[in-house]
């Protein structure tokens, strides 16, 4: 029998149709071909959906559905309704990006579920295809029959049809996504932040993560038992997770598939699965890299609070500016300048001000004596967590900060998982009664929103830490440009804590997956508190602006430590922020990486990435480079002897060479090492 596309005319005609099978799967494939995914309900009238890849199971049967707090589940005797195909073609450009232009092509399927029985719910399923992966998502419409949808959990299913390797961090433990990743085989695997990563013993490569996460709660993976997994959405503090009145769609649900590592990096199916643009001219934002007061108070050596050693004094503003202005850095951030650091503010936040400086700093003399210097100050709001206390303030702070020229905020959120401060729903200002959510939960989904859109509204750029997970917003709110997200180089200054020379190769293909992440790199010391070093060469540090891609790269050092290294610090001012294109030219998950950009601006390439704890040489091939140019290569890499593991981590060699498209180049990466390359078009 034909596959069904009408819609069927009454109940008793759909029931009548479910019972005898008329209504048939609903298939759609990759514009390639190589991928098929079905959807349909089975002999229970529990909605399902399989992927197939070159003809194989991907993901086995996987089941789709919801319990509700208010309502019986949405899990057995639905059938296929309706079924709408459509396909697309495009490209579309990124203001700012790993890439300038950015191709969307796919199919799509979507397939109309309905309950039977008197009073039935419908529920659309809308799966996309592209030869990159798969993203799905629920459409609920109005209706009656649920005008108010409490979800209690999503029943999503991910049943992977095979064995293999996955990179994963824990989802709903203390320290939200700050956990160095574990590498397990996948029935190891317990409750997993996305992206998890994973590798199948066939080679196939595989991310799960979600995109477009607005007003819904953030998605954990379970396992449930061998290699099947559930979604897991982050609690909320009013018993139901979600709470969405209406129609409303959730968040896609996102599979990225790729023959190898590259395949899943160089992939844009987060970023197409997000509306567009909604803001309009963003230009106000500026790729560029900052400097600030900050590695000073992460390693102990001055306070954000009052005091003698306080940090952001004027006179030390002053004298970062300075440095800004001779050294080509736009930004200076500056942390600990605001009334409320006195005292117990992590997990707190109650006393701060976001408009009040302390006494020693003199916030209007700064920004005037920035502007006079062509810099820019990066503002910070920190929370403590109290998002109740921030949303109070939090147009007047952005008025503030558009009125002194502050065009980007770093925001942060200090508090353990399920300590973010809120309040009753039905309190307004001042909030009566506290409560508490999670960091992921729909509730401060909603609020990293307001804050987006309340900064986009004064034409300022936000970069919060400690946030929700990326999930491709950037795309539809581009003042939205980096995140931490990650266990950062901060923890590199805390000895007990150190991320370990394989964290950043690992970051590249699990975090890294979710878009820019704000690792504050360029510690050129290798130094942390108390004279422990970093797990990490002198090189690596620069192949970090490589490897983690983020529009504002900070050079996390001490000033004083940057002009130390001079030949270092000129590949920092050199290396740009923004791309034309992007592409992992060697690496392997959790091993190596090394990636080749090109500026957006000029028609030089830049080369370079970060290593494990284990040395190899590396054959670097040149054929992104333009037929028939040649350029001229200045190298930064690992000296000889090299190791992040004694004083040979300072060894550094500098070397130069003419290539051109075609050519290759063997690079010898330390144990804990990395390489930056700076490639200069000639004159023919």
């Amino acid at each position: 029998m034909p596959k069904l596309t009408l819609l069927f005319a009454s109940a008793s005609l759909a029931a009548l149709l479910g019972a005898v099978g008329a209504a048939q799967a609903g298939t759609v494939t990759s514009p390639d071909g190589r991928i098929t995914v079905t959807l349909d309900a089975d002999n229970d009238g529990v909605p399902f959906y399989e992927v197939a890849r070159d003809g194989k199971p991907l993901i086995a049967k996987s089941s789709l559905g919801f319990n509700f707090t208010d309502a019986n589940p949405m899990r057995r005797n639905f059938a296929i309704e309706s079924e709408t195909a459509a396909s697309a073609d495009t490209k579309w450009e990124q203001p700012w990006g790993e890439r300038q232009w950015v191709a969307d092509v796919h199919n799509e399927l979507a397939v109309t579920f309905r309950e039977a029985g008197e009073t039935p719910r419908r529920v659309t399923v809308r799966m996309r295809v592209f030869d990159g992966g798969v993203g799905f998502r629920y459409e609920f419409p109005q209706q009656d029959t649920l005008p108010v949808a409490r979800i209690a959990e999503e029943l999503t299913e991910f049943n992977i049809a095979g064995e293999g390797t996955a990179w994963w961090i824990p989802g709903g433990d203390w320290n939200r996504y700050e956990y160095l990743y574990s590498r397990t085989p996948i029935r190891e695997v317990s409750i997993a932040h996305t992206p998890i990563t994973l590798r199948l013993e066939n080679g196939t490569h595989m991310s799960f993560h979600e995109a477009a996460l607005v007003d819904y709660s953030g998605m954990w993976m379970r396992r449930m038992d061998g290699t099947r997994f559930r979604a897991m959405l982050a609690p909320s503090s009013r018993g139901p997770k979600v709470v969405r009145e209406g129609a409303f769609n959730t968040p896609w649900r996102a599979m990225r598939v790729a023959d190898d590592a590259a395949g899943l990096v160089e992939n844009d199916l987060d970023l197409n699965l997000n509306e567009p643009n909604k803001l309009g001219d963003v230009s106000y934002f500026e790729p560029a890299k900052y400097i600030g007061i900050w590695w000073g108070m992460i390693r102990g050596d001055w306070s954000w609070a009052q005091g003698p050693n306080h940090g952001a004094t004027t006179q030390r503003a002053k004298d970062y500016i300075d440095f800004a202005a001779a050294n080509g850095f736009r930004g200076v951030l500056i942390e600990g300048w605001n009334v409320g650091w006195d005292g117990n503010w992590f997990g707190n936040g109650r006393d701060y001000s976001f408009t009040q400086a302390y006494p020693d700093f003199d916030l209007e003399e700064v920004t005037s004596y920035a502007a006079e210097k062509g810099v820019h100050i990066v503002g910070h709001h920190e929370t403590g967590g109290n998002i109740e206390v921030y949303e109070r303030q939090l147009e007047d702070a952005m008025a503030m900060n558009a009125r002194l020229g502050i065009d980007v905020v770093k925001t942060g959120y200090v508090a353990d998982a399920g300590g973010i401060i809120s309040c009753n729903a039905d309190i307004t200002d001042p909030c009566g009664k506290e409560i508490f959510e999670w960091h992921d939960g729909q509730r401060m989904v909603q609020h990293h929103l307001k804050v987006v859109e309340t900064a986009a509204a004064h034409k300022i750029a936000i970069n919060p830490h400690e946030p929700v997970k990326d999930t491709g917003l950037r795309r539809t709110y581009p003042n939205w440009v980096a995140r931490e997200g990650a266990r950062g180089q901060e923890y590199n200054a805390w000895a007990r804590f150190a991320n370990g020379p394989d964290h950043e190769p690992t970051l590249v293909y699990t975090r890294m997956l979710s878009g820019p992440m704000d690792y504050t790199p360029g510690v050129l010391g290798l130094v942390g508190s108390d004279g422990v070093p970093i797990a990490s060469t002198k090189a690596k540090q620069l192949g970090l602006y490589l490897a983690i891609y983020s529009p504002i790269q900070m050079a996390a050092d001490f000033i004083e430590s940057l002009a130390k290294h001079p030949r270092e610090l000129e590949f920092i001012r050199q290396v740009p922020a923004d791309w034309a294109e992007s592409h992992l030219i060697a690496g392997e998950v959790g091993d190596y990486a090394i990636f080749a950009r090109k500026d957006r601006n000029s028609a030089e390439w830049y080369v370079g990435g970060v290593n494990d704890a284990t040395e190899r040489t590396v054959e670097l091939d040149f054929d992104f480079l333009e037929p028939g140019a040649s350029y001229r290569a200045t190298i930064w890499k690992d000296g000889p002897g090299a190791t992040y593991e004694t004083e040979a981590r300072h060894n550094i060699a500098y070397d130069t060479a003419t290539v051109k498209r075609g050519d290759t180049m063997p690079v010898w990466l330390a144990p804990g090492g990395g390489l930056a390359i700076r490639l200069e078009k000639l004159s023919k």
